[in-house]
């Protein structure tokens, strides 16, 4: 399965695009769609440019490899859309260690899948786990999506 364009705009909505690299909450270098990386491994640093397409490029790529994870387990599109956005934001070790993971490998339609979404609200801020509103938004946008039909 490949990302649909709700969940590219999905992505879009909540990491904005940024020309120059700036520091996320989480304090790292990003840049773009909320890159971190220039796909070559290589880490964005801070005085680093990227133009709207070569964003858009990187975005797709990153897409396709986070997507390999998302393979083999019985998703429907808006499914596969929404935990797609979820690893973008947060990464493939910490999605592959989630309950959110075990819940959707054991039974992708489970209404509890909705609060392990909501679980996932919150980053570290001057050292302490605090919830962000944008986070609790997105998670909750994407579980929305989760459960949209088709």
């Amino acid at each position: 399965m490949k990302p649909s364009q709700k969940a590219v705009d999905l992505i879009k909505q909540f990491e904005g695009f940024r020309t120059n690299a700036y520091l996320c909450p989480a304090n790292v270098p990003t840049i773009g769609f909320g890159a971190i990386t220039w796909g070559n491994g290589q880490r964005v640093k801070m005085g680093e440019v990227i133009s709207m397409a070569t964003a858009e490029k990187l975005l797709m790529a990153d897409l396709e490899k986070r997507s390999k994870v998302l393979q083999g387990l019985n998703l429907n599109q808006n499914q596969f859309d929404a935990l797609l956005s979820f690893i973008y934001n947060l990464g493939i070790g910490a999605f592959k260690g989630s309950t959110l993971f075990r819940k959707v490998q054991q039974n992708p339609q489970d209404v509890t899948i909705r609060h392990e979404f909501m679980k996932w609200n919150k980053a570290r801020v001057n050292g302490k786990l605090v919830e962000l509103r944008g986070l609790t938004r997105r998670r909750d946008a994407e579980a929305n999506l989760y459960y949209a039909e088709i």
